[in-house]
């Protein structure tokens, strides 16, 4: 699509301006933005951010939750050929310094009081940042710092500025072209300081066109926008292709209430990351376990009609009449209910990205008639590299190329990707461009993978992170440590995983349990214990644990090239991992190099013969504190199996 985020606004504006464009819950009521109310707004903010002096080419750093006035905004910035930067709204000060100054930020605009704090905490390092807006004013009455304005002022000004300059808007907006950047994505900075990735209008609203027409998107459709708009899976899903197929954005109102907002928006489209789908599905089952005999009962017989049926009629293949009969009579007694209680009972599609999904997980969704997809993408190919048709969604691919993309395998099995969606560059750094993206635009993804016999994308790992087992009795066997974690956080039980084990004569992992579940679990057997520190710490706890990853094993030796990446050893860490404390990324992605060095003592305990190892490690609370947790954590020994032969 030849075109610019403005002029998608105003286009969706002439032809449904009565129609909703967004929805925001406040104070348990939803409020909403029709089509022509977006122009409107964004034409004044458009106006006061010109006549405060923001100009074409520069930064603006936009912080906050998924709210219609931040979403406007982004489109005032691009309107005057400015460059919105999203950045994380749970991320500390400190690490918005890096960002800000890197991009030159004079101008900010945040959501709230906790926002704006942030902002002036970092300012002494961040001389340049001259102007912060914010839209809630809650708490911010007494605030007198210079260049501290609220979002009420800026409209206020915008639109007496608009009154006497009437084409201002238009002529902005006429000036911008598909080629100029529209948006720029910090990376989460695993190593070193995040890099700045370069969007085009083009770039983005290609691939968002590509991803609406494959899915048959259109104005009927809702979502519900609850990720990070830092993110830009979010921020596709949300920002770029509403304003390209014109459906209702619906914004929680806050983090806690968005489960009962799914339920009262029900979306026809939805995305959300592994960890969301597994945290309901965790959900379901603890309530399950609480449930009476027969519910119980109920609720496990027509699952295996499900798990046995249900992923083939998902794929339209025929099950038989009883099957069929079965798993109606399921529909309205378990499968029905239980989507309208996850909120899914509108979803036509639903994605997940961002890391790989366990099958069973993964299974489990499409077995009680959700059409749960995969797809593959990265932050710099705007999200749309692959995806799965209807009817062609497998647990153990990705999907086929999309529209307009290219494939190919280097030579050592890292996926090369060449599409119209491709990154412009990383910002003032071209030594990481051109470590990236080749001459002839072949762009270098990390992954490793390869296209099976049917045309789907397979992905095993990152390049980076596929490695050999040295010595034992699997010398030389590959080790894929993100398919080892993926399958152990199936389990309701475990919530997080450190798999470690390449250059080794075996495989170990730290664990994190999830609270809730084993919580719940320890409850019902009147096992005591006094917060997350105590209960990982259970004999019965790691009992629990042990069964999860003798079950890994079990399957692990199965698969002919990954037997030798079974667990022969694990301990469940006395802490949850952390994005403040370093040990996730901001997209809750694990720093597995990171968590190795931190704790390097428990890595030397587990290739060691060490029962116990003593650890205290320094944490950041929410409010800012510093403090330290210790304990003595035991070190578990779990089965390993003979790798079972292909028949002949």
């Amino acid at each position: 699509m030849n075109t610019t985020f403005p002029r998608l606004l105003l286009a969706q504006a002439a032809e449904h301006g009565e129609l909703p464009a967004m929805r925001e819950k406040e104070y348990g009521i939803w409020q909403t933005t029709t089509w022509a109310d977006m122009a409107r707004l964004v034409e004044a903010l458009a106006c006061g951010l010109h006549q405060a002096g923001l100009q074409r080419g520069e930064h603006m750093v936009v912080i906050g939750a998924n709210r219609p006035r931040l979403y406007a905004t982004m489109l005032a910035a691009q309107s005057l050929g400015a460059i919105p930067i999203p950045l994380y709204q749970d991320a500390v000060g400190g690490e918005c310094v890096f960002p800000i100054n890197n991009a030159d930020v004079r101008f900010c605009v945040v959501e709230d009081q906790e926002q704006v704090d942030k902002m002036l905490e970092i300012r002494e390092q961040c001389p340049q940042l001259s102007h912060i807006y914010y839209d809630d004013p809650r708490g911010l009455r007494n605030y007198d710092q210079p260049g501290l304005g609220g979002m009420e002022e800026l409209i206020a000004a915008g639109q007496a500025h608009a009154k006497a300059h009437p084409q201002l808007f238009r002529d902005q907006v006429a000036a911008c072209q598909p080629d100029d950047v529209a948006a720029m994505f910090f990376t989460s900075g695993t190593t070193g300081n995040p890099k700045g990735v370069v969007h085009t209008h083009h770039t983005l609203i290609n691939r968002a066109d590509v991803g609406a027409r494959f899915d048959k998107l259109s104005p009927a459709d809702e979502v519900l926008a609850y990720m990070p708009p830092a993110w830009i899976g979010q921020n596709i899903f949300s920002y770029a292709q509403w304003l390209v197929a014109g459906y209702v954005v619906n914004c929680p109102e806050s983090g806690a209430t968005i489960t009962i907002d799914l339920k009262e928006v029900g979306p026809t489209y939805y995305f959300a990351p592994p960890r969301v789908f597994e945290g309901l599905l965790t959900s379901v089952m603890i309530r399950m376990e609480d449930a009476g005999a027969i519910k119980r009962g109920m609720f496990h017989y027509f699952m295996d009609v499900a798990r046995r049926v249900g992923p083939t009629r998902m794929d339209g293949k025929s099950i038989g009449l009883v099957d069929a009969i079965k798993y109606q009579l399921g529909d309205w007694l378990v499968y029905g209910p239980l989507r309208n209680n996850l909120g899914m009972s509108r979803v036509r599609v639903a994605y997940t990205a961002g890391e790989a999904i366990g099958p069973d997980l993964f299974s489990f969704y499409r077995s009680i008639g959700i059409n749960l997809k995969q797809l593959y993408g990265s932050t710099e190919t705007a999200v749309f590299v692959c995806l799965q048709p209807d009817h062609e969604a497998r647990a153990d691919t990705v999907g086929v190329p999309c529209e307009g993309v290219e494939i190919k395998l280097s030579e050592s099995g890292e996926i090369l990707v060449k599409s119209p969606g491709l990154l412009k560059g990383y910002y003032k750094n071209p030594a990481a461009t051109a470590e990236v993206l080749t001459v002839d635009g072949w762009y270098h993804t990390s992954d490793a993978g390869f296209i099976d016999a049917s045309g789907h994308l397979k992905i095993i790992d990152r390049v980076k992170d596929v490695g050999r087992i040295m010595g034992g009795e699997f010398d030389g066997a590959m080790f894929a440590p993100k398919y080892v974690e993926n399958k152990l956080k199936f389990f309701s039980y475990i919530k997080e995983a450190v798999a470690l084990g390449d250059k080794r004569e075996r495989v170990c992992v730290m664990l994190n349990i999830d609270f809730d579940a084993v919580g719940n679990w320890a409850e019902r057997r009147n096992l005591s214990y006094a917060g997350y520190t105590d209960l990982a710490q259970k004999p019965e706890v790691y009992e629990l644990i042990r069964d999860c990853v003798e079950k890994v094993n079990a399957d692990l030796s199965r698969d002919e090239l990954l037997a030798g990446s079974q667990i022969s050893r694990f301990l469940v860490l006395h802490k949850e991992l952390d994005a403040d404390d370093g040990e996730l990324t901001r997209t809750n992605k694990v720093r597995r190099g990171f968590i190795s060095e931190r704790y390097a003592a428990l890595v030397d305990a587990l290739y060691s013969d060490k029962t116990e190892q003593y650890i205290e490690t320094q944490v950041k609370f929410e409010d800012g504190r510093s403090g330290s947790v210790s304990a003595t954590l035991k070190l578990g020994d779990a089965k390993t199996f003979a790798p079972v032969k292909a028949a002949a």
